[in-house]
């Protein structure tokens, strides 16, 4: 099992990071070299700025078993396609039984954010956030 992280906008890096240095977890942190991150403990891949990079490098190296984190749902149905199990930053575990609403909902947004410059405010994290994503990975990992 390895933990792969789609590090670009990732609000739970390093929380992720720590969890698995303590449980001997490895780490792969994927980003883009307009990201500045830096760890001793996880593999740190950097890939072209271009929009999908880090989502075809994670695609390509995920195995069955590993766990990614992301917030893509597009990366998702990938990873899902190859036996991975995925979290998004808020502890949502992504499953071939919600995949299909997840990228609906995410077109349908997408189309109502261009046809109608509807944008919705992003609400800050807070630790209760950082708790429910760690209630879940613990699930995950154990």
């Amino acid at each position: 099992m390895r933990i792969f992280i789609d590090a670009d906008g990732c609000p739970v890096v390093k929380l992720t990071v720590s969890y698995a240095r303590r449980n001997g977890i490895p780490v792969t942190i994927v980003k883009n070299y307009a990201h500045v991150i830096e760890d001793d403990y996880a593999e740190i891949i950097t890939v072209d700025i271009s929009s999908d990079a880090a989502d075809y490098y994670i695609a390509n190296k995920i195995r069955k078993e590993d766990i990614l984190i992301t917030q893509d749902y597009g990366l998702a149905a990938m990873a899902l396609s190859k036996g991975a199990l995925i979290l998004n930053q808020n502890g949502l575990l992504i499953h071939n039984d919600n995949i299909m609403t997840l990228l609906d909902r995410r077109h349908v947004n997408q189309k109502m954010r261009k046809n109608s410059r509807i944008y919705t405010k992003i609400r800050k994290r807070t630790p209760e956030d950082d708790e429910a994503f760690l209630l879940s990975l613990k699930k995950l990992t154990s």
